[in-house]
């Protein structure tokens, strides 16, 4: 009997709500539902790729779970234990299990301090260690992310855009993390040092059993180094799979013509592009019952009217469609 592992991470309808304010006295005139309830697991040594178009609230949702901004209402669990209710001194001693890599590597950097000194930092925050440990696991940490003993006296300005970003990893990695949040880490990198990053990601993984929560758009990186993947759209989760069954089999229209507009390598292919039609509707007003419904090819009347669940529609591929749901029934 196979034993299922218990997740390092889970997010229980977890909601991001802003409120509008306009005039004077900042009275409030609207909501914007970024994020709308979604909820997923991730295992040890696992990667989740979140993806979907901008503006679908896949970045504030990792911006939840890192606790840079408080949730509206939901659940995130890190190692079986609650911790969005956590006031700041408690989440501190946490820190270290939860971190974090950004899109531009550059603004995440203190372009004042030297390389070194940005890869101690959360070490002098968080562990007692003497200069010299300090200075040698600094220089580990460096290794192991494919940068050189001398370039720790460099400053940011000095590394190239994939070199920078292997500083942020080496960062991320000094506390000996369980997760790490991935948020857009090689969009703003060349293609070639993109896969540089993906590969140093992934050769990392299996070596400390890291588990990362991948946002992207780009369903390429995501097809690589992902072992499941959620599709986003506007603030809720609309297909959860592995990444085999959702690119082979997608369950929901929207993955359906995400994955149409994905570039064929071969010339000689044919690909029939699912062009959406309309403009993705505002987060302010959102659609009533599922909010894919008005681009939607195949929405009928109950699509209109009530959100549709998640369901599993194959083992271990989950969708939010009636369409789906009535094949199933």
């Amino acid at each position: 009997m196979t034993r299922t592992p218990t997740p390092v991470l889970e997010v229980r309808d977890l909601k991001k709500h802003f409120p509008v304010r306009r005039g004077l006295f900042g009275r409030r005139v609207g909501t914007v539902y970024a994020v709308d309830g979604i909820s997923f697991a991730l295992n040890p040594g696992e990667t989740l790729g979140l993806v979907g178009e901008s503006g679908c609230g896949k970045s504030t949702a990792g911006k939840m779970i890192l606790k840079l901004i408080e949730p509206t209402a939901g659940e995130v669990y890190l190692n079986g234990e609650r911790i969005d209710g956590l006031a700041r001194g408690a989440m501190r001693q946490r820190r270290n299990r939860l971190q974090v890599v950004f899109q531009d590597p550059y603004s995440s950097l203190n372009p004042r301090q030297r390389a070194k000194d940005i890869v101690a930092e959360p070490l002098r925050n968080f562990e007692r260690l003497a200069g010299p440990e300090i200075e040698a696991r600094v220089a580990e940490l460096f290794e192991k992310v494919g940068l050189r003993r001398d370039q720790m006296v460099r400053f940011p300005h000095e590394f190239s855009g994939g070199q920078r970003q292997r500083l942020v990893i080496a960062r991320a990695l000094a506390l000996k993390p369980n997760v790490i949040v991935c948020d857009e880490p090689v969009s703003a990198l060349d293609v070639s040092v993109q896969a540089q990053v993906i590969n140093l990601l992934a050769d990392l993984q299996k070596n400390f059993g890291l588990a990362y929560v991948f946002i992207a758009h780009d369903l390429a990186v995501v097809e690589h180094i992902s072992h499941r993947v959620a599709v986003m759209y506007l603030g809720r989760i609309v297909e959860l799979a592995d990444k085999r069954s959702l690119f082979a089999n997608p369950q929901h229209p929207y993955t359906e013509a995400l994955l149409s507009a994905v570039p064929v390598p071969e010339p000689a292919a044919i690909s029939q592009r699912i062009v959406l039609q309309g403009d993705v509707p505002s987060p302010i007003s959102p659609p009533s019952g599922c909010h894919f419904h008005p681009r939607c090819p195949y929405a009928f009347a109950r699509c209109r009217s009530e959100p549709p669940a998640m369901r599993e529609v194959a083992p271990g591929h989950f969708a939010a469609c009636h369409l789906r749901a009535a094949n199933v029934a």
